[in-house]
């Protein structure tokens, strides 16, 4: 049976949430040189193979077992994709020297305010996109057999802290994700450094940390579906898909919402950089609409498109699973994104999250 155990500095730089940004970044190196025009990478699992087979005749498509495989391959010489699909904290993993603006204007301004800052890496507001925001959604609780804490949950994250919960719950490998919820149970607002300051976020973030009985998110579902567990905090793309096929499972996103989640498509700059290839601009629109768009919905991706573009097509879905999909809009309004820390602000989660620890 997994054990969660402390997490080394070493591994803590190392760990990057599903979705959410790297505790630390790490550029990569090398040199690099063109591949084939028209080649999109991505990790397994990251891309829909729907999606991915309506490619154009003219690009070709890589699957990589992890995201880490991917960057690792992206920084040999002889080899350089014209596109890569990752999550936000991958992304911030590429130096941005290193990527093409995204030139697919008409596209991205079909898209929600809320991708304009995913599409900038969080960069400055007059900064060019440098991404195309794809898919975006929340963490949430997933449970098996707990209709009991279901009917709690309005408690929000605190129902982690449930008695019943202890050694029977799996929690994210990102500490950054705990603090962001330990954080929430204690109501305090994200990225305020008074409120990382909170003397009670220490022992509220210890509290949370002993409840798992894994610290793995992807790995851990395994305990949750064989029973070894009863709840899991998983990315809503992982739990929609099972909640379609699992009737022992159930889930809910607290009212107070949750860290946001990105997936982002980037253009690598080859040498020379007139030798890049267009991003495929039919094969984007595609993807957000029918119907295509039906098929990204059911395996759990969320295109960022306005309420008032969604809301018709996932009228027809269960409430229980679009509400998931696409929270009320004021359950939205007090999610958050997770852009890379700078330099300070790592020390200082850092200090946090060794802080809490010591006296676990």
């Amino acid at each position: 049976m997994a054990q969660a155990t402390p997490l080394s500095r070493r591994r803590l730089l190392q760990l990057t949430g599903l979705g959410g940004t790297v505790l630390a970044g790490a550029a990569l190196g090398g040199c690099w040189s063109a591949a084939p025009a028209g080649q999109l990478w991505s990790a397994r699992g990251e891309l829909p193979q729907a999606w991915r087979k309506a490619l154009p005749r003219a690009w070709s498509a890589r699957l990589f077992e992890t995201p880490q495989a991917l960057l690792e391959a992206s920084s040999e010489p002889q080899t350089l994709p014209a596109l890569l699909s990752l999550g936000d904290g991958w992304a911030g993993q590429l130096r941005r020297e290193r990527l093409l603006p995204f030139e697919a204007a008409a596209m991205l301004e079909q898209l929600a305010p809320i991708a304009a800052a995913p599409s900038r890496l969080f960069g400055p507001a007059d900064a060019a996109p440098l991404a195309f925001p794809w898919a975006f959604g929340t963490w949430v609780v997933l449970l098996r057999n707990r209709a009991d804490l279901l009917r709690r949950r309005d408690e929000g994250w605190n129902l982690l802290l449930d008695p019943s919960l202890r050694r029977r719950l799996v929690l994210p490998g990102s500490p950054r994700l705990l603090i962001e919820l330990a954080l929430r149970q204690l109501e305090l607002p994200s990225g305020d450094p008074a409120a990382l300051a909170s003397p009670r976020l220490p022992s509220q973030l210890r509290a949370l940390h002993g409840q798992a009985l894994s610290l793995d998110d992807r790995g851990g579902l395994n305990l949750l579906l064989s029973g070894e567990a009863d709840a899991a905090v998983v990315t809503s793309q992982r739990a929609i898909p099972l909640l379609q096929r699992d009737p022992r499972l159930s889930a809910f996103l607290p009212a107070s919402g949750s860290p946001l989640w990105w997936q982002l498509l980037l253009r690598l700059a080859p040498d020379p950089p007139t030798a890049a290839p267009p991003p495929p601009l039919e094969w984007l629109r595609d993807g957000l609409q029918q119907p295509l768009l039906d098929r990204l919905l059911a395996a759990g991706w969320l295109p960022p498109l306005p309420a008032a573009t969604l809301e018709p097509v996932l009228a027809r879905w269960p409430k229980r699973l679009s509400t998931l999909l696409l929270p009320p809009a004021a359950v939205l309004a007090r999610c958050n994104s997770l852009p890379p820390f700078s330099p300070a602000e790592r020390e200082r989660w850092q200090q946090l999250w060794d802080q809490a620890l010591a006296a676990a």
